[in-house]
């Protein structure tokens, strides 16, 4: 297979157009790669990229074929207009059906505009997501109280939408978690009901939970942490009775990954690239509430 993919991509002219159906292609190729790989020290092993912002789209792709999949239905929380989303590949080339949401109309606009939201089992919604609404949102999409795959992704209230979650459940559970913060507290931003990430802090690094703080609720809830994505934002779950010898549960020490993508910004909005614990220094003293005490603390 190995060999196969290298003469692909030898006989792909660099001048070759890159159309969706090339990705697409390339993608199945990948993914028949991967699917079989048995034994991984890192779900960093089975990355690869073809509409997901880093490398889901291949981890995904390795736990569908490796997991007993109750229901080929997702959901997913922040996916702006979807060009660039962690569930569209899942859709395109495994035929999953699903619910997805972003608070922004043009964004959903456009996605409800683009062709493949007429070939496919796609629900789209306009909506700013919080803890009283949540429920309803769920229960409207009417997939049933199981589902195949789970992706939070709000850059804010992230623990406090997965905490208010009780309608469904998941086999597989992806959570963004802000590496920011660390891996020893259990902490997350204060639930602030119309929390926005640029408003809240202008380096917009002060956003979600720590990775440790998703862990314990997750685990309360009968997840098992088996990693992160390479990138450092992703932490995936999947329910306990789904685990098997391949798919395997991890310790937070071990699967922790730290990001290392350059996403602040100045007081003016343009990037300053900040690196490692600057990242931290740039948002020490803001409030954070500690999940394990149930107290305000600061950074």
């Amino acid at each position: 297979m190995k060999r196969y993919i290298k003469r692909l991509l030898n006989n792909i002219s660099p001048q070759a157009p890159k159309t969706e159906e090339y990705h697409l292609l390339l993608g199945r190729v990948l993914s028949e790669a991967i699917k079989n790989k048995k034994q991984i020290k890192s779900l960093k092993e089975v990355e690869f990229k073809v509409f997901s912002q880093f490398g889901d789209d291949g981890i995904i792709q390795w736990l569908v074929n490796n997991l007993d999949i109750s229901s080929t239905s997702f959901i997913e929380f922040g996916v702006e207009d979807f060009k660039e989303s962690n569930t569209r590949f899942l859709m395109m080339n495994d035929n999953w059906s699903g619910f997805v949401m972003d608070g922004s109309e043009s964004s959903i606009d456009k996605l409800m505009g683009a062709e493949y939201f007429w070939q496919y089992q796609l629900t789209a919604k306009a909506i700013f997501i919080d803890r009283d609404n949540i429920s309803g949102l769920l229960s409207a999409a009417n997939l049933g109280k199981n589902i195949g795959l789970l992706h939070i992704d709000l850059d804010g209230n992230d623990y406090w939408i997965w905490e208010a979650i009780t309608e469904i459940s998941s086999d597989i559970l992806i959570l963004e978690y802000n590496s920011v913060f660390g891996k020893e507290r259990a902490i997350t931003v204060p639930y602030d009901k119309g929390f926005y990430r640029t408003k809240a802090h202008t380096s917009n690094l002060y956003f979600g939970a720590s990775l440790k703080a998703l862990y314990n609720l997750s685990k309360k809830k009968g997840y098992a942490f088996i990693g992160c994505n390479s990138a450092g934002n992703n932490a995936y779950f999947i329910k306990n009775e789904k685990l098997n010898d391949v798919v395997r549960e991890c310790s937070l020490e071990q699967g922790f990954v730290e990001s290392k993508f350059r996403e602040s910004r100045d007081s003016e909005g343009k990037l300053s690239y900040l690196n490692g614990e600057a990242r931290l220094a740039e948002i020490k003293g803001m409030p954070v509430y500690n999940v394990e005490t149930n107290e305000i603390e600061e950074l």
